[in-house]
């Protein structure tokens, strides 16, 4: 499978953005999708994740009753809806794909990976 994010921005402090994960190739719904991010000088790191059909979610605690994983497999997209941003969310957000009916947090569960796109919340 094939994932390329898209719909990072320049947005201020308490903004919201939707981030966009599209996928091609091999049957999207055979793909737990998860949202990590990278910011400088720091690690990769989970942000959202969400099983095959939709129907489970999990979040890190830094994000938790701010962002929300959904996705559409009859569209093939992952969707991170981003509100109440803060400047510590400043990053580089990845979406990335495995293949098991549910998402997991660490990095190296996920076998299949995006292009970045480029968060900068300003204070």
């Amino acid at each position: 499978v094939q994932l390329q994010a898209s719909g990072g921005g320049l947005v201020q402090a308490g903004g919201s953005l939707r981030l966009s994960c599209a996928a091609s190739g091999r049957a999207f719904s055979d793909y737990a999708i998860g949202w990590f991010r990278q910011a400088p000088g720091k690690e990769r790191e989970f942000v959202a994740a969400v099983s095959r059909a939709g129907t489970r979610t999990t979040y890190a605690d830094s994000v938790k009753r701010r962002f929300t994983i959904s996705r559409d497999n009859r569209k093939n997209t992952v969707s991170l809806q981003m509100n109440s941003l803060k400047p510590e969310d400043t990053a580089v957000y990845y979406c990335a794909a495995r293949t098991t009916v549910t998402g997991a947090t660490p990095v190296s569960e996920y076998h299949y990976w995006g292009q970045g796109t480029l968060v900068t919340v300003s204070s």
